[in-house]
């Protein structure tokens, strides 16, 4: 394969047993855009002791995927890179005959390396830890359990980061109509927060109030600060939960009161422009980057846990904003660009 600037050696494929067999996967050949993935058939991967080999049925696509593709992320993965961190499927063999899950069994796959210095799901099929598999919760559909986890986790911990959230604590939500916005007003919501959410959509906010929301704000309404603290009172924002970033951030502090606190998640509108650090001093905000690769798989086991167990209390159910074809995942990116309400899935299995 020809050399590209700036990539890793190209990464040496696993020999099949079944030198005749083959699987289908979308192939990253270089770190300067998702402009760079092609359609490949390439041997399947092999389970080493402590995986399993995943029959991918259905993955979802995050804002990181890009971000790798764009070398925006701190992974560095061997070229040819398969993209795709969350996914559902069946599991066709393990390394370890006694482990468990064992062939059979349909998983869903919670934070791991996968699509990040691994393989990921954008494949017929994924080598991932038996330690990272999970069942499936009880009611979820494939397609919603598949870009379930992730969202779900993030928005966990940007919501607990900090320790427990007094009862009478008021969450706002930026970019709430996206995977983990979503996540995050319905987790707050299931808590008993008041749950704020940030849409330019009259649409999409209207679903978030479905969802939990006790208010939606535009963020293009030059006056939506101001409308916030009317009705919040003598209170304000005592958690944001952060998902674009840029301009709209140095706004979310003002909204915040004293001892306030920002989770970032994302930075969909790109870099902070002049950011005056003298908004933190006098209420002491404090803010704080959201990382679920921090997580352990013992914290991420828990957490999760937490997270069904609250979902089902209150019937939540992860959303899907739509579901692509295998074949069309670079319109599926396009999906994603456009700002989706839920998750972007694609259909791995026909």
């Amino acid at each position: 394969m020809p050399s590209v600037e700036g990539r890793r050696a190209s990464r040496p494929w696993p020999l099949d047993p079944r030198p005749s067999e083959v699987m289908k996967a979308w192939l990253l050949d270089a770190l300067t855009g998702i402009q760079n993935l092609r359609l490949a058939e390439v041997p399947p991967p092999v389970p080493k002791t402590g995986e399993a080999i995943l029959e991918v049925h259905y993955a979802a696509l995050n804002p990181a995927d890009r971000y790798l593709a764009e070398r925006q992320y701190p992974a560095r993965p061997s070229l040819p890179h398969i993209l795709g961190r969350d996914g559902i499927g069946t599991v066709l063999e393990t390394g370890d005959a006694t482990s468990r899950p064992g062939p059979g069994d349909r998983c869903i796959i919670l934070r791991s390396d996968i699509g990040g210095e691994r393989p990921g799901t954008f494949a017929q099929r994924v080598a991932v830890p038996t330690e990272s598999l999970v069942e499936v919760p009880p009611g979820w559909g494939e397609p919603e359990a598949a870009g379930a986890a992730l969202v779900y986790l993030t928005a966990w911990q940007a919501l607990t980061m900090w320790g427990p959230l007094p009862d009478s604590s008021v969450v706002l939500v930026t970019g709430a109509s996206g995977g983990v916005g979503v996540a995050a007003v319905q987790i707050a919501s299931a808590l008993g927060r008041r749950t704020v959410a940030l849409s330019r959509s009259a649409e999409k906010s209207k679903r978030l109030r479905e969802l939990g929301a006790a208010a939606t704000y535009n963020p293009a309404d030059p006056r939506w600060r101001e409308a916030l603290k009317a009705a919040l009172a003598p209170c304000r924002v005592d958690l944001a939960i952060d998902n674009i970033g840029g301009k709209l951030l140095p706004e979310v502090i003002d909204t915040l009161g004293n001892l306030g606190k920002a989770s970032l998640v994302g930075r969909l509108a790109g870099p902070v422009p002049d950011f005056n650090t003298a908004a933190l001093f006098f209420r002491r905000i404090r803010l704080g980057g959201v990382a679920v690769g921090a997580y352990s798989n013992a914290e991420t086991l828990s957490a999760w846990g937490d997270i069904v167990r609250l979902l089902s209390r209150t019937g939540a159910r992860p959303q899907v904003d739509s579901v692509w074809p295998f074949d069309q995942l670079p319109r599926a990116f396009e999906r994603l660009a456009q700002g989706p309400m839920g998750k972007v899935v694609l259909q791995v299995k026909g």
